[in-house]
């Protein structure tokens, strides 16, 4: 007689087979759920596209119905993208329609603290700590280090584009925040 000694079962042809498919499965499962997951972490470490960032002009509407002379609240749309997450963005602004083709586009946040102020008996007035600004924008009572900020701004066909921009605030110079 001889003595036969009987493979254990789950080293059998047929097991390992199966066992080797379980773990090609898994781990292509895993490596795509890892892909998939990495994705936002990638996007972040890479540079921003910087292509066409420093002439993003926005178009404000309405720029050819408002009055010569009296300085106007306006208001414009942008489209923010933030790694996959796009949202719209309202800005103000105020605008001194001087000529057709000619105006002043302030900043609507005082260079105080960044607070918002507003145009009442001929004087640009921050309600936050008093400053107040002629209507060409420069500082004539308050704490204020610096006349209004203006925007960069074009008017093609009549229509005014303006390319926002956030200034720090509380210091002499006007610096891009």
């Amino acid at each position: 007689m001889t003595n036969h000694t009987p493979t254990p079962r789950s080293q059998e042809p047929e097991d390992v087979q199966k066992r080797n498919f379980i773990k090609g499965t898994t781990a292509a499962i895993l490596g795509f759920i890892t892909l998939f997951l990495s994705i936002p972490l990638i996007s972040f470490l890479m540079p921003a596209s910087s292509e066409g960032e420093g002439e993003k002009f926005i178009k404000v509407p309405n720029f050819p119905g408002i009055p010569t002379g009296k300085p106007t609240k306006m208001t414009f749309e942008a489209v923010d993208v933030q790694a996959f997450i796009t949202s719209k963005v309202v800005y103000d602004i105020w605008v001194t329609k001087h000529a057709a083709d000619q105006a002043t586009v302030y900043s609507p946040l005082c260079p105080h603290l960044n607070c918002r102020y507003t145009f009442v008996e001929n004087l640009y007035k921050c309600p936050c700590h008093g400053s107040v600004f002629n209507g060409d924008g420069k500082c004539i009572a308050g704490p204020s280090p610096r006349p209004l900020d203006t925007l960069p701004y074009k008017i093609e066909g009549g229509e005014l584009f303006v390319k926002w921009e956030l200034f720090k605030a509380g210091i002499p110079e006007k610096v891009e925040a």
